[in-house]
């Protein structure tokens, strides 16, 4: 390594070691937020139906329903929110598993109303 980097990094690890416990996790979970941001980012303007429907198939929505509810969120405008943020969002909401919040949105689009 060179001097430069070792430099820096004792510099860092003199300041992390002056920070308190509760100081450090606050500062992890914020580098893990930095860390994450863009590839939140990135979800949400880079999704499909299809890929929306692969996370509920692997949520355990069978796949008919997928299909159906993956159309109703769209139609919603909420599909950038992500389908399976959707449904777990309905599943609180109603009280209900994963597969009764998916049946509750085949059965009742309102159910999407006021989510976020």
């Amino acid at each position: 390594m060179s001097d430069d980097r070792i430099a820096r990094f004792e510099k860092r690890r003199e300041e992390l070691k002056k920070m308190s416990d509760e100081a450090l996790k606050a500062r992890f979970w914020d580098l893990c937020n930095q860390v994450v941001d863009p590839i939140v980012d990135l979800a949400r303007t880079h999704t499909s139906p299809s890929i929306e429907r692969a996370v509920l198939l692997r949520m355990g929505v069978d796949s008919v329903s997928a299909h159906g509810v993956v159309d109703r969120i769209l139609e919603a405008g909420l599909l950038g929110k992500g389908a399976g943020h959707v449904v777990l969002k309905v599943s609180q909401k109603t009280g209900t598993d994963i597969r009764g919040a998916a049946a509750a949105i085949l059965e009742d689009k309102d159910v999407l109303q006021g989510l976020f």
